[in-house]
């Protein structure tokens, strides 16, 4: 449920195209079902322009299915399951026939927005070895109904390679950048353009980046002000926060 649908069926009850009673059917879910193991959370997209999203990990094949089903039968936008299976996409699927996957990240996307792109977002990604959480990233983004556009393998080895995108930096309404190691490319980013920037770290790495932890506290201590940061191979959480940063600023034109 989100908040154009509820405007709408509220419209409709004014002007007398349905009875009280069938608004009340429509909404009589909210705002959670209970699915016995589970709950689907079918106000948060009213809540909070998003909806819930499905956490793979843990979940069987028929409990994703069913929380998939559940959130594509109510209106609204793009319904996911983040870290998924082929299994369980192969459930989802049953729920939501035109649903997709990426096996590289794992994203399962049930359903898309329908809403004209709200903005334009950059992934910027330091190493070919962090597409998986770019992916993620960027799949997510573009379902969220933001235009997307990806720079890959520009990490600060070759700082070079990020100058060369300044014109894309500058043209985005905010900028994901992703990077293991030693975390330093969204400080680097953030310190050449006034665009907002989601830092990414992942867990790509040696012995002492400890699975991303380096990069964490290095993007946590970015000397470049402008910069948001999210946990470690969260390229799912940066999405979200970005399409927030970007509906805001459409909100203020």
């Amino acid at each position: 449920m989100d908040e154009g649908t509820l405007a709408s069926y509220l419209h409709d009850v004014a002007a007398g195209r349905i009875s009280v009673e069938e608004a009340i059917r429509r909404l009589k879910d909210l705002p959670f079902l209970a699915l016995g193991d589970a709950n689907a959370d079918l106000h948060r997209e009213l809540r909070t322009g998003q909806a819930e999203a499905v956490y793979g990990p843990g979940k069987t094949d028929e409990q994703v299915g069913r929380l998939v089903r559940a959130l594509v039968e109510e209106p609204g936008g793009a319904v996911y399951v983040t870290r998924a299976t082929p299994g369980q996409y192969e459930a989802a699927r049953v729920a939501a026939p035109m649903a997709t996957y990426h096996p590289r990240s794992g994203l399962i996307v049930a359903r898309r927005t329908e809403e004209a792109p709200l903005g334009h977002v950059l992934v910027v990604t330091a190493g070919t070895s962090d597409g998986p959480v770019a992916e993620e990233a960027a799949v997510a983004s573009s379902a969220l109904g933001l235009k997307v556009e990806e720079v890959s393998d520009v990490g600060v080895a070759g700082v070079h390679r990020v100058a060369a995108h300044r014109d894309a930096l500058d043209g985005a309404d905010c900028a994901i950048v992703v990077a293991g190691m030693e975390g330093a490319l969204p400080s680097l980013v953030a310190g050449l353009t006034s665009t907002p920037v989601v830092a990414v770290p992942t867990s790509v790495g040696y012995g002492a980046s400890f699975r991303g932890l380096a990069a964490l506290l290095a993007m946590l201590n970015a000397c470049a002000a402008g910069v948001a940061v999210v946990n470690i191979d969260n390229g799912f959480g940066a999405a979200l926060f970005a399409h927030r940063v970007v509906a805001a600023r459409a909100g203020d034109r």
